[in-house]
């Protein structure tokens, strides 16, 4: 059974990397080297090209910038939670809609924390936070699947986004160990 919004709603939550679309110069052969080694580089290219940051952005800078991007998609997914529970009638999907909700909200701190942690290069800490933020979006999207429900296409998007930054930051801090 697959889960079916009003496209208004998912369009109205459902926004790029850093919430616009304009995109700045930055050093592309830092971004490209820093990028290069994830499973999808042209998702993380094209987050890192959307921050302003990236203009002035070393290779921390430039893991910053993934993790925020993650992040941001953690607040939409939560925000697209919130809006499949309150929308479902069956009872044990609205209690795990709600339960992914919390998560994502758990993994948008647990991202926040890594940030702080990768600007006091302690990059050990940072990756294990960064996994932990993604064992939750994983425990979310099994949790859903166990249920026999289809998310909407939106978020199943947003989700392989999610997963795809998650990699890519932690192969770039991966680099300065």
């Amino acid at each position: 059974m697959e889960i079916i919004l009003p496209l208004f709603l998912l369009l109205s939550i459902s926004f790029n990397y850093m919430g616009h679309r304009n995109f700045v110069f930055a050093d592309d052969t830092l971004i490209k080297t820093q990028c290069h080694n994830a499973e999808v580089p042209k998702a993380c290219i094209q987050c890192v090209k959307s921050d302003p940051r990236s203009q002035s952005a070393d290779k921390v800078g430039i893991a910053a910038i993934v993790i925020t991007c993650i992040s941001n998609k953690a607040v939409t997914l939560e925000s697209n939670m919130t809006i499949l529970a309150s929308s479902v009638h069956d009872k044990d999907l609205k209690l795990v809609l709600q339960d992914c909700q919390k998560e994502l909200s758990d993994a948008k701190t647990n991202l926040t924390t890594a940030i702080d942690r990768l600007k006091n290069k302690d990059y050990d800490q940072t990756n294990y936070l960064v996994n932990l933020a993604l064992q939750k979006e994983f425990d979310c999207k099994k949790n859903v699947g166990d249920l026999q429900y289809t998310l909407p296409t939106t978020v199943l998007n947003d989700m392989t986004l999610y997963e795809e930054l998650s990699e890519a930051a932690m192969r770039i801090i991966d680099r300065f160990l």
